[in-house]
């Protein structure tokens, strides 16, 4: 079992900046994919950013140009630096760890959340 936890998460005030950090205890996270997703109070969960094994990031529309992923293979952690934060970025920030399967498939591993709050 592969276990995902989520830390950095806190209350900023608008145009401040949070540093999250994704942990998982395989001893695959080097060819994991590692994505951020958030969930908001009455909405549903929705994708942030992404970065692959060999390093390539995606990001939502939403966060582009103020967030940015990467990741530590030597500390088997994925970091998400949230820069210029607006209250709607306030939310619950998951970490989903996606590995591969012996049989070409892949396994979804999801953290416990950290809840980070933009307010004034």
């Amino acid at each position: 079992q592969v276990h995902v936890v989520e830390s950095g998460g806190g209350l900023v005030q608008p145009g401040g900046s949070l540093r999250l950090a994704c942990g998982a205890s395989t001893a695959s996270f080097s060819i994991s994919i590692i994505a951020w997703y958030r969930q908001a109070p009455g909405k549903q969960r929705e994708f942030v950013a992404h970065i692959t094994s060999g390093r390539n990031t995606n990001y939502a529309d939403a966060v582009k140009d103020r967030f940015t992923i990467s990741r530590d293979n030597t500390k088997s952690t994925v970091y998400l630096q949230m820069n210029s934060l607006k209250p709607e970025d306030t939310g619950v920030y998951y970490c989903n760890a996606r590995l591969p399967t012996w049989d070409g498939g892949w396994d979804d591993y999801w953290g416990q959340g950290t809840q980070g709050t933009v307010s004034s």
